[in-house]
């Protein structure tokens, strides 16, 4: 079990919407997605906007040159520059109803999800493929069939990749070879009902924390499925992504929102935060 040492506590207030929480360089960096910003948050709570674009931002991750990249979520993936963002890679041919959340791997290529689907249209989740951004840009796709392919992990070796699937409301797991190819597909985890995952972070002891909104909570599971610890939080808040992070990883940075992403809802709610517990096992790989 990994016991919760602490009660939840806000350390950050009055964002839109939360998302792709990292812990890097001794500081929490996210995506405030609706205000089309992204922050950096110290210890002390303070707030720097270290990124503004025109339009919805969600993944991060950075290149082993220590180069920011941000999803734009209208289908490109961007770099931080002296001049600001500009495009790293245009996904907008792979990803007709837009890209959301990425990781990006020490080897210097960047996995990127997809919607796969018209979700303002109406329609129904059907499967997509999972992107993969080479540094130079060249985008292929690396992973057929996935419903909503959200949240990610990497292994501290390099060489697992867990993807979220929100509409598949499971785990699944990808052997990761030295150029970023992907095998050896398998459900690493089903989950409960109505426990769809977003976000997601892994533990030293291997397990996973999982933000599930639609059902008000984080989770921990294991491989398998059993689920070990639960972190609810109010029922009219959503449980949107989380990290492990802090001087030794054991600070669970827990985004939440009273909103499940509608842009102007978010903005005029200003209700996203980020909170906080301590946790007894600390964070594993990326992010």
């Amino acid at each position: 079990m990994a016991m919760i040492h602490d009660e939840r506590r806000t350390k950050v207030d009055g964002l839109a919407f939360g998302e792709g929480p990292r812990w890097h360089d001794g500081a929490l960096y996210l995506s405030d997605m609706h205000n089309h910003r992204v922050l950096r948050v110290d210890d002390s709570g303070a707030v720097e906007t270290v990124a503004q674009h025109n339009s919805a931002v969600s993944g991060l991750g950075w290149l082993p040159d220590g180069t920011l990249l941000v999803v734009a979520m209208d289908g490109q993936v961007l770099r931080l520059g002296p001049a600001g963002l500009t495009r790293h890679a245009d996904l907008s041919g792979h990803a007709s109803h837009g890209i959301n959340d990425m990781i990006v791997h020490s080897g210097g290529w960047a996995y990127v999800g997809q919607f796969g689907y018209d979700r303002e249209g109406g329609d129904r989740p059907v499967p997509s493929s999972l992107l993969r951004v080479g540094s130079d840009g060249a985008v292929t796709e690396v992973a057929p069939d996935l419903l909503v392919a959200n949240g990610m992990i990497i292994s501290p070796d390099g060489q697992t990749l867990w993807v979220a699937e929100s509409a598949g409301r499971r785990l699944t797991a990808f052997t990761v070879d030295a150029t970023g190819q992907l095998s050896d597909r398998r459900v690493w985890a089903e989950l409960p009902a109505r426990r769809h995952p977003d976000g997601i972070c892994l533990d030293g002891d291997g397990a996973i924390w999982v933000a599930c909104p639609m059902a008000a909570r984080f989770l921990r599971t294991v491989e398998g499925g059993e689920v070990t610890d639960e972190i609810p939080v109010e029922p009219d808040r959503h449980a949107i992504a989380c990290v492990l992070g802090g001087s030794d990883r054991r600070t669970l940075f827990l985004l939440t929102a009273a909103t499940l992403g509608e842009a102007e809802r978010s903005r005029q709610l200003g209700s996203a935060r980020v909170e906080t517990v301590t946790v007894a096992v600390p964070g594993a790989g990326l992010p």
